[in-house]
C-alpha cells in the first residue's frame, strides 16, 4: 500500500500535488530574480586566484559546498528517507557519489559544462521527482515502480555535472588542478557523511514518533513543492539573467 492510498480521511492526492504546484508557482512569480546557487564571493575570488596543490582548502570547499547545497540536501534526505537498514543507506549514497564524482571530474577534464540554470533546474527536478517517488505516485498513476538504484544513479550524475559547470565557470588555476579537484571531490563526500549523519539523526528519533507515518506523506509533499520552486527559479533566472 502505497502512501498516496494510506492518506485516507484528509485531502487526496490530486489535490495535494496541486496545492504544491499552486504554491511552488506562486513563490516563483514573487521572485524578482533568480540565480543559480554556486559558493560565495569569496570562496570564488580565492578559487580563482591561487595556484599550486592546496589540499586542505579544497577539502574545506568541497565540504561546504555540499553541507551548505540545500538542493543536494533535499535529494539525499528524499532517498534515505524509507531505507532503513544501513546497508541499503550505503548503498543508495555509495551510488549518488559514484555518480556526482564521475560527471564532476570528467566534466572538468573535458571541459564540459552546462548552463548552472539548466542543470540546477534539473536538480530541482530531481527532488520532485524522488518525493513523488515516494509518495508512491508512480505506481499508483502508471502502474509501474522505476528502479530507484538506477534513478539515483543518474541524478547523481546531474548533480556531478552541476558541481562541474560551477568549477569550469571559476577557472581553476592549472598548476595542482588534479589534485585539487580530487581533494574537492573527496571534501564534498566528507560534506555528504556529514549531511547524512546529521539527516540520520533526526530520522532515527522522528521514527520512533507514533505521528511519523502521517507526518511523511505531508514532508514529502513539501519536499515536493520545494523541489518545484528550485525549478521555478531556475528557469525564471536563466530567461532573465
Amino acid at each position: 500500500m502505497t502512501m498516496l492510498s494510506r492518506a485516507r480521511g484528509g485531502p487526496d492526492a490530486v489535490s495535494w500535488l496541486i496545492a504544491a504546484a499552486l504554491i511552488a508557482l506562486a513563490l516563483t512569480a514573487s521572485a524578482t530574480s533568480a540565480y543559480a546557487h554556486a559558493v560565495t564571493l569569496g570562496d570564488k575570488g580565492y578559487i580563482q586566484e591561487i595556484s599550486g596543490v592546496r589540499l586542505i582548502p579544497f577539502l574545506y570547499l568541497g565540504a561546504k559546498h555540499m553541507v551548505t547545497g540545500y538542493d543536494h540536501i533535499l535529494f539525499l534526505f528524499g532517498v534515505i528517507f524509507f531505507l532503513w537498514g544501513m546497508k541499503q543507506i550505503a548503498t543508495y549514497v555509495s551510488l549518488f557519489a559514484i555518480g556526482h564524482s564521475t560527471t564532476m571530474l570528467a566534466g572538468v577534464y573535458f571541459d564540459f559544462g552546462i548552463s548552472s540554470y539548466i542543470i540546477d533546474a534539473i536538480i530541482g527536478f530531481s527532488v520532485v521527482y524522488k518525493a513523488l517517488d515516494n509518495l508512491g505516485a508512480f505506481r499508483a498513476w502508471f502502474g509501474v515502480q522505476p528502479n530507484t538504484k538506477v534513478a539515483t544513479l543518474l541524478f547523481g550524475f546531474m548533480h556531478g555535472f552541476g558541481l562541474a559547470s560551477r568549477l569550469i565557470e571559476y577557472d581553476v588555476a592549472p598548476e595542482g588542478k588534479w589534485v585539487n579537484l580530487v581533494a574537492f571531490n573527496v571534501g564534498v563526500e566528507v560534506g555528504q557523511l556529514l549531511a547524512l549523519a546529521a539527516i540520520l539523526t533526526v530520522m532515527m528519533y522522528w521514527r520512533r514518533t507514533a505521528a511519523f507515518a502521517r507526518q511523511a506523506y505531508a514532508a514529502n509533499v513539501l519536499m515536493m513543492t520545494a523541489g518545484f520552486v528550485l525549478m521555478g527559479l531556475q528557469i525564471t533566472g536563466y530567461f532573465v539573467a
